[in-house]
């Protein structure tokens, strides 16, 4: 029998599916900005593994994010969630790529075509600033929330045609005074998760049992 699976994804997660999904897979995408907001975006997830019915797993397009998917339980359903850190390591491939990224490039802002389409890049969130504090404001925001990042990096997730956003990134970068790179990416871990075939890339949680921190911690 064809198991039936809900996905709740973050909508620059929803933009990597490309049109991937199995037949009969109930989707719910959710705010991009939520993952600002930690503790909301648990209230969230939750609401809407509340609601579901009639599946045999719900998989999550998140990682830990901040903790925001420790606790959550379902009585009824499978729960499965990428062993990432948050949604880079999921356009990555897979968190160990995540982590060899950080120890060659530990200053990296990255960016998706998602990202950018859904306004979250650096040079939009400063032209905001700007418009509503002035330019003195907004470079000393800047300052304060990225001074730690030397590299804006586009990752590029599949061969179609994405220069539209790898440009601008690249420009980005330039008005930021950022190094501007473009590192490859893949959708595998979606396409398993899709699939059912989890295997230790994802943290698997029988009914009425909820994921803890040392479940993200193994492999």
């Amino acid at each position: 029998m064809t198991k039936r699976y809900k996905l709740i994804a973050c909508m620059t997660v929803a933009d990597e599916l490309d049109g991937s999904l199995p037949e009969g897979t109930e989707t719910a995408f959710l705010e991009f900005g939520l993952h600002s907001f930690p503790a909301k975006l648990k209230v969230t997830l939750q609401e809407e593994i509340d609601r579901t019915e009639g599946v045999d797993a719900i998989l999550l397009g998140y990682g830990l994010c901040s903790m925001a998917t420790l606790g959550l339980n379902s009585p009824n359903c499978t729960l499965v969630i990428p062993r990432v850190h948050d949604c880079i390591g999921i356009f990555l491939g897979s968190d160990r790529r995540y982590k060899e990224e950080i120890q060659q490039a530990p200053g990296t802002y990255y960016l998706t075509k998602g990202w950018i389409e859904h306004g979250g890049d650096p040079w939009k969130v400063y032209e905001k600033w700007k418009e509503e504090h002035g330019e003195r404001m907004a470079d000393l925001l800047y300052k304060k929330t990225m001074h730690n990042y030397t590299r804006l990096a586009f990752i590029r997730t599949t061969e179609e045609d994405q220069e539209h956003y790898i440009c601008y990134a690249r420009s980005a970068a330039e008005n930021l005074g950022l190094k501007h790179e473009v590192v490859h990416g893949n959708r595998e871990i979606l396409k398993k998760m899709l699939a059912g075939n989890w295997d230790d890339d994802f943290v698997v949680i029988e009914p009425g049992t909820q994921p803890v921190l040392t479940d993200f911690l193994k492999g």
